[in-house]
């Protein structure tokens, strides 16, 4: 028996056993919406199927059984998270299309880097300057690892320094994200939303920008150390000259992306300002691109970039968050699992839901299902202590976000793994991950902790 076939029966199983057993304190809704949940989180674990499959499954039944009214389970849709996402998915295919980001990638790598320690720094950098620029972090580093090809291939390194530039593009990309609110504007949002709280560009900036300025820089020093050359690198900028040389002079098509991307910039950064949505104006630039004479950037072919199985996906997720709470599921979770009483330290509650997320994380695999489970109950749980729902928020998010030991837990490094992406393997994500849980620990108590009651968020 392969493992989808096995995840499929457990997942049913669950399914059946949750629904038989008498669960005091929850009603049938609540029951049938937790059997679903956990049937769906295996699902998702075994990867059985395509992650959108799944998803379209567990919304169907979730209407099919009558577990919560139609609106409540695609609630989603009529807020702006979803549009968000379509237009962020645009935005990136403008720039990769346009030229655009390539050649401001070739520029920075011919001013900066030299050796094989410039070489990781400036991963981190690019991805950090074009994270304001591509919305969505998949498209940055397929971005960054095309022009890495072009390095590795000047410095003539060895295969095994070669697989370390490649999982550095992709490691980069999961603390850098989380600086910019749009730096991951499928997943960072959905952590706002979670919180049921407004949070402007500018106000995720200055709560999650600081501590994850500093995650990345850890991440970065953890690379150099655990991933030595095993060779002196010299880039042979000479090539890299010829390959910007060869995009030619700045087209019109780079100009009018450039304007619309600096509009939107603009836009995002004075949100609090004006009162509009980012998710609105990243859907509206996106459209403006498609325009004649002040757009032609976008094409009806760019459509094909925006994966539906990841709306989807999406879609599920955050129902799991809603429908819980209709169907009092969240606030079961919560009395049943979580302890009786609150930590009134902010230090150690801070420690107990790094805790408690990580495990959760190790065993669901999935940032989402873990947002989608851990969030809300444990909003409940730290209820009592009158904290905004934010900090509650944003610890389980820095916990899941920043952590992971194996690919699946992390789609940012499940897509680059392999020979054809970014050519590393499993071996080489859990020699970082593990570390990284200490840097889980340092960030959410030396630096969020102390930093959130300076910017009076605590």
């Amino acid at each position: 028996m392969n493992k989808r076939t096995l995840g499929l029966i457990i997942g049913i199983l669950v399914a059946v056993v949750i629904n038989s057993l008498p669960l005091q304190g929850l009603g049938a809704e609540g029951k049938m919406c937790l059997a679903l949940t956990l049937m769906t989180v295996v699902f998702w674990a075994f990867q059985i199927a395509q992650s959108g499959y799944v998803s379209g499954i567990f919304l169907a039944l979730l209407v099919i059984f009558k577990v919560a009214p139609v609106d409540k389970v695609f609630y989603s849709w009529s807020g702006s998270t979803m549009y968000l996402v379509i237009g962020a998915y645009l935005i990136a295919s403008a720039v990769k299309n346009s030229g655009l980001g390539e050649r401001i990638a070739y520029a920075f790598i011919l001013k900066f880097v030299s050796s094989y320690r410039s070489i990781i720094i400036s991963i981190f950098a690019l991805t950090f300057i074009l994270s304001l620029l591509i919305p969505h972090p998949w498209p940055r580093a397929f971005l960054i690892m095309s022009v890495m090809a072009v390095v590795i291939q000047s410095t003539k390194m060895p295969k095994e320094d070669a697989i370390k530039v490649g999982f550095t593009v992709f490691a980069s990309s999961v603390p850098v994200s989380l600086i910019f609110l749009t730096g991951d504007s499928v997943i960072n949002p959905l952590a706002v939303e979670a919180s049921q709280k407004a949070l402007s560009w500018l106000g995720w900036f200055m709560y999650m920008g600081i501590p994850n300025l500093i995650s990345s820089i850890l991440t970065c020093i953890l690379i150099l150390v655990l991933f030595k050359p095993a060779s002196n690198i010299a880039v042979n900028k000479e090539e890299i000259r010829t390959k910007l040389a060869s995009l030619g002079k700045l087209t019109g098509k780079e100009i009018r992306t450039l304007i619309w991307l600096s509009i939107a910039i603009l836009l995002w950064l004075t949100d609090s300002i004006h009162g509009i949505n980012i998710g609105w104006i990243t859907l509206i630039i996106a459209m403006f691109m498609s325009l004649p004479w002040i757009g032609e950037v976008l094409t009806p072919k760019n459509w094909g970039e925006v994966p539906i199985h990841v709306l989807l996906f999406l879609t599920a997720a955050m129902a799991i968050g809603k429908v819980g709470g209709v169907t009092g599921m969240n606030t079961w979770i919560a009395n049943t699992i979580l302890p009786p009483t609150v930590p009134h330290n902010i230090f150690i509650l801070a420690a107990f839901i790094a805790a408690v997320s990580i495990v959760i994380h190790m065993l669901l695999g999935s940032v989402i299902a873990v947002m989608g489970v851990a969030i809300p109950a444990l909003l409940v749980f730290t209820g009592p202590m009158g904290i905004n729902p934010l900090v509650t928020t944003l610890l389980v998010y820095t916990a899941i976000a920043i952590h992971y030991i194996f690919p699946f837990q992390h789609l940012n490094m499940l897509v680059g793994q392999g020979e054809e992406n970014g050519m590393y393997t499993q071996k080489e994500t859990i020699r970082l991950g593990i570390p990284l849980i200490a840097v889980v620990f340092i960030v959410m108590l030396l630096v969020e902790i102390p930093w959130w009651k300076m910017v009076g968020l605590l």
